[in-house]
């Protein structure tokens, strides 16, 4: 694709969102706009597309409060959607949990919004693949409440819980492990900063008396230089009048 063609088919994007249409058309329209050989304009576009966004979906979802359930989801849906096309894995997780918490609230009213428990364990599962683990560790725990409402045999209830407990506990240890980890990383540049100062400082010292040694040097060996010149001058001065005299 020209590049004169790839920016009309973001331009086009950004038209069709700018004018409200989260439509399949305008998903069509970004994949056209992502097919590119050069890898490096590739990431440039994306992450454009994120900053474009990610804004731009906030804006939305605020105005589209009012709206109906169908009309929210449909939206969310579309989000997700373009987020996963550009690889902004964050945003596309956190709009999805949005849409679940959404049916799951709604679910009271309208039973087919009811979220089951696989679709949280299959969020759960990209979650901790992506590293949200506090994430992956909520959607455990919606698994579970959901669990209740789930035809299944006892032993069958059994396993899933089984399953649902060993995930969150996966997730807590990770997360805890992942805050440590920061914690550590901190601790040891805050070390290595103090660290950095002092040498500087010792350095600094270090350079300080060198100087001074050197210079005292030079001044030592002038002054050596001037007695050793005069000595000199004495001499030849008492030589010359002996021989006068004579």
């Amino acid at each position: 694709m020209s590049n004169t063609a790839f920016d009309q088919q973001i331009s086009l994007f950004r038209f069709q969102i700018n004018n409200k249409r989260f439509d399949d058309e305008t998903i069509r329209i970004l994949e056209s706009a992502l097919v590119s050989k050069d890898v490096k304009s590739l990431i440039e576009v994306r992450s454009c597309l994120r900053e474009f966004l990610r804004p731009e979906s906030v804006t939305v979802i605020h105005k589209i409060s009012e709206k109906s359930v169908q009309q929210k989801l449909f939206i969310l849906d579309f989000f997700v959607r373009a987020f996963a096309l550009i690889g902004d894995v964050q945003s596309c997780l956190a709009l999805r949990y949005e849409a679940l918490i959404l049916r799951d609230l709604k679910s009271a009213s309208c039973e087919w919004l009811q979220v089951s428990h696989i679709e949280w364990l299959n969020f759960a599962e990209q979650s901790l693949v992506n590293g949200f683990c506090a994430t992956a560790g909520k959607a455990c725990e919606n698994a579970q409440s959901c669990l209740r409402f789930a035809d299944l045999e006892t032993d069958e209830i059994s396993e899933v819980t089984e399953k649902i407990k060993r995930m969150k506990n996966h997730a807590v240890t990770l997360a805890a492990s992942c805050s440590v980890q920061a914690q550590a990383a901190k601790y040891l540049e805050k070390k290595t900063a103090d660290k950095s100062k002092i040498n500087s400082s010792h350095c600094k010292g270090k350079k300080s008396a060198a100087s001074t040694l050197f210079r005292n040097g030079i001044k030592m060996r002038n002054l050596q230089k001037l007695q050793e010149l005069q000595s000199l001058r004495c001499n030849s001065s008492g030589s010359y009048s002996v021989q006068d005299h004579c």
